[in-house]
């Protein structure tokens, strides 16, 4: 197995620009593909997920160029994808799986939906049962309720509303409303139970508005879709920085200044981000973070009370709103002053490995004493970390947020380093050029 060894790292300094948000490079991707007329995209992510939606896309007839390393122009299909015949591989990319399984199962024609081992392990039922109730054909070629997937022509039923649940991921929510404008006449989603992670929702319905079509809702539970609008291209779109990738440097800087490490900004995001993860800034400055933000950058160190006790703050907190950036708070609680209790994080289990149960693992490694509940973790720090093999378990975000213990005067082995380019290819380098040592 392939591994990467970080050295201790003894303070970060600099800036750091972020890649462009895989949430809304692969929403938009999809969306100027659905769209009438050419859609220029600037500051898309190059990664493993974007590169599995562009394929898809370009299999399902749709004109896409890279014109330039982060520049991507598309020819929207302005309604249903012309090629009817397709069986399409997304990888472990669960913002492709969902969102292109609603979309072509009202496209009318024949498609296989397939990914890697793990993708047979995340849950889809919920979406395919809501698809079913628009008359939609989508069968299981393995396990119920989980891909691969046949979809096959159907014959659409009139309903007035369709019901989704929104507990298990928000991706099912996203897929359907993407899809709706497909139909004529266009039912309203409601949505069954409670709706989590909702700032990924409401990237959605940025997005959608994007290119033209606002969708009305009562609260997170009806949501209603203009009868006579479709998306329109709308010229050019710049991708925002990824929030999520943002949390690892941010809790950097703020672990760095426990020692009297300068504040380190990110740019790329900040207040005027449509992403939920930019609330993270505001969870580090809960657990003893000096954070300030601007339109479009933000930055952290260790709060005044922190450098002078030269730990963090323990903090109980509900992770729902931030479930991708909330992984990067266990690492803060490495360097807290108590047990810090992370909550609400079932959907964990569903990701691109169990995190709740591969955190534990690994936190472990490193000699906190780690509670594992169904839905939260409590982690107690040690006196001193330990130097640990750290494995990744095929995820990304494991891989990033682990690198941060060297912080702790330890070398970190990272295995399997290569899972970053899901959504960061170049992120060892980049947390390289903003180290001291």
């Amino acid at each position: 197995m392939e591994f990467l060894d970080i050295a201790p790292i003894r303070s970060v300094s600099g800036n750091v620009r972020l890649p462009g948000s895989k949430s809304i490079s692969n929403r938009t991707l999809l969306l100027a593909a659905l769209a009438r007329g050419r859609t220029t995209l600037r500051e898309v992510l190059a990664s493993d997920d974007t590169r599995y939606m562009m394929a898809a896309l370009r299999a399902l007839g749709v004109s896409i160029e890279e014109t330039g390393e982060r520049s991507v122009v598309i020819n929207g299909a302005g309604g249903p994808f012309p090629v009817k015949r397709a069986d399409l591989f997304l990888g472990n990319a669960g913002t492709a799986v969902r969102p292109l399984t609603a979309v072509l199962a009202l496209c009318g024609g024949d498609y296989g939906i397939d990914g890697v081992a793990r993708m047979h392990e995340r849950p889809i039922g919920d979406l395919v049962d809501a698809l079913r109730q628009l008359g939609c054909v989508v069968d299981y070629r393995g396990k119920s309720g989980f891909p691969p997937l046949r979809i096959s022509p159907g014959q659409m039923t009139a309903v007035t509303e369709v019901g989704i649940r929104g507990n298990v991921s928000s991706q099912f929510l996203t897929g359907l409303l993407m899809a709706m404008p497909l139909l004529t006449p266009r039912p309203s989603v409601r949505v069954d139970g409670e709706l989590i992670s909702k700032p990924y929702v409401n990237i959605t319905l940025n997005a959608m508005a994007q290119f033209g079509l606002t969708v009305e809702r009562e609260g997170w539970s009806h949501f209603r879709f203009p009868q006579a609008q479709y998306y329109e291209s709308p010229g050019e779109l710049f991708v925002e920085g990824d929030a999520s990738s943002a949390s690892y440097f941010l809790a950097a800087g703020a672990i760095a200044g426990l020692r009297g490490g300068a504040a380190l900004r990110v740019e790329g995001v900040g207040r005027d981000s449509t992403q939920g993860d930019v609330l993270f800034a505001a969870a580090l400055e809960r657990a003893g973070a000096s954070v300030r933000m601007g339109d479009h950058w933000i930055e952290a160190t260790a709060a005044e009370d922190c450098r002078r006790s030269g730990r963090l703050r323990a903090i109980d907190i509900d992770c729902n709103h931030i479930p991708d950036a909330a992984m990067t708070l266990a690492i803060t609680a490495l360097f807290s002053d108590g047990s810090t209790v992370l909550r609400n994080i079932a959907s964990w289990r569903v990701k691109e490995t169990d995190r709740l149960a591969a955190m534990a693992t690994e936190l472990s490694k490193l000699g906190a004493v780690v509670e594992e509940g169904a839905d939260y973790l409590r982690i107690t720090p040690p006196e001193m970390l330990r130097s640990a093999a750290i494995d990744t378990y095929d995820d990304h975000r494991m891989a990033m947020c682990f690198a941060l213990a060297a912080l702790g005067g330890v070398t970190v082995r990272i295995n399997d380093p290569a899972c970053v380019n899901k959504t960061f290819p170049s992120y060892f380098d980049v947390l390289a050029g903003i180290s001291v040592r």
